[in-house]
């Protein structure tokens, strides 16, 4: 399998959230669960997602996963990587989008990288380097309250130079609407004085297709799913792609059985669907102080979803105001009250799976990650979107069988996405 574009995301929803948008403009996409066992075989592709967990996790053990990820995709004919962060640029100022970023470009020769979160279609937009959140500078949005990474600065400039050994520049929207040319022009410039990663503004799609033309004739990009939606377009423009697009046909196939939906993201987009989704099918809102305490919680949860499931979906959520989550961190600590939830999430998920779920929503980044760990799903093919951001996924080499899932970052999808997902879910 050779293969134009790769990506290494930092998790599992960026990831799926990435493939979609690669699929949606032309390329033919699957998404990987970590480096696929050598056994498994992948679908002929133009690109190709590696999802990994490294978000949160110390920095050095994020460099060492995605240069190993790094060095399979080189070796499968990837010409040029992309570094898929969150379009919300969580992180801390020990990394890890810049140790990664570095890391990545020394692996490829060195040269400059281009690093923007810009996605409009999701409302995130860059100005002179600083991030908006639907309309709002990311320190006044909600992701100041964020339980693992709280965003309180805006400039990510200063936010990307507090995780990187060098200096960073900025590339101003006035320099990207010029063109490519004068985008290539203001990099030279940063060669010179040494700079080796810059932030680029950008706060329409046309920017993002000037970003992505210039990014593609270099090694390494880092951004969110707008960068992969230039990357894509630019590659479709050079005449390398000659699949004629992709199809979610296969990706969309029924597969039978039940439907659940688990949710352990706090945001406030997932509480508000949650509340919508009690309006129509059972809710289970786990106490997470009691999920810390023992397994009473889960065994619960699981003879709870027993007894309901085959009337139709369930919903079981360890989601938490911002408030409770902020207790719970200081009782127990962020780390391991964040792993104990997640943890027992997934255990839930899997019994879930065991009982016969085929078609299944998992909502938050860290929660879709230990989910679909606990699985052991290797791959997703990715199928048509349910609302921006998230497709349907089909696994691929799945012990259980064929199943569909979504996997939702904690702010995407309207109100009604539980519902709208699990009718997209034949």
């Amino acid at each position: 399998m050779a293969i134009f574009l790769g990506s290494i995301a930092d998790d599992y929803t960026g990831a799926s959230d990435l493939a979609n948008t690669l699929t949606k403009n032309g390329l033919r996409t699957v998404q990987t669960v970590g480096i696929p066992d050598p056994a498994l075989a992948l679908p002929d592709v133009d690109a190709v997602v590696v999802s990994l967990k490294i978000r949160s996790v110390p920095a050095s053990d994020a460099v060492a996963a995605a240069a190993s990820a790094e060095r399979w995709l080189r070796q499968r004919g990837a010409g040029h990587v992309l570094y898929k962060i969150c379009s919300t640029f969580d992180s801390t100022d020990a990394g890890n989008i810049g140790p990664v970023t570095e890391a990545l470009s020394d692996a490829a020769g060195g040269g400059i990288v281009l690093v923007t979160p810009a996605f409009p279609e999701t409302g995130r937009t860059v100005y002179l380097g600083h991030l908006f959140v639907g309309g709002q500078p990311l320190n006044e949005s909600p992701l100041k309250d964020h339980p693992l990474n709280p965003m309180h600065d805006a400039n990510l400039v200063r936010v990307l130079t507090r995780q990187s050994r060098n200096v960073v520049g900025l590339i101003d929207l006035t320099t990207i609407a010029a063109g490519p040319g004068a985008v290539k022009a203001r990099l030279d410039s940063f060669r010179t004085a040494g700079i080796t990663a810059v932030i680029a503004d950008a706060i329409f799609e046309r920017d993002l297709e000037t970003l992505g033309e210039v990014a593609l004739e270099t090694p390494v990009s880092t951004g969110a799913s707008g960068l992969g939606l230039g990357l894509a377009r630019a590659l479709v423009r050079s005449g390398r792609i000659s699949s004629g697009g992709a199809t979610t046909a296969d990706a969309i196939r029924p597969v039978g059985g039940l439907s659940a939906i688990v949710a352990g993201s706090c945001s406030k987009a997932t509480l508000r669907q949650l509340d919508i989704a009690e309006r129509s099918m059972p809710v289970l809102r786990l106490d997470p102080e009691r999920l810390l305490a023992g397994p009473d919680e889960i065994a619960a949860a699981i003879s709870w979803a027993g007894d309901r499931i085959s009337a139709g979906p369930v919903v079981i959520a360890a989601s938490a105001a911002p408030e409770t989550v902020s207790r719970l961190q200081s009782l127990y600590g962020r780390e391991a009250s964040g792993h104990a939830i997640e943890t027992a999430t997934s255990i839930i998920t899997a019994e879930l799976v065991e009982r016969g779920v085929r078609r299944l929503v998992v909502a938050g980044g860290e929660t879709s990650g230990a989910a679909v760990d606990r699985l052991a799903i290797p791959a997703f093919l990715i199928g048509p979107e349910i609302a921006p951001g998230v497709p349907v996924l089909r696994t691929v080499g799945n012990a259980q069988g064929d199943m569909l899932l979504a996997l939702k970052s904690g702010n995407f999808g309207g109100e009604d996405f539980f519902a709208a997902a699990l009718a997209m879910m034949h």
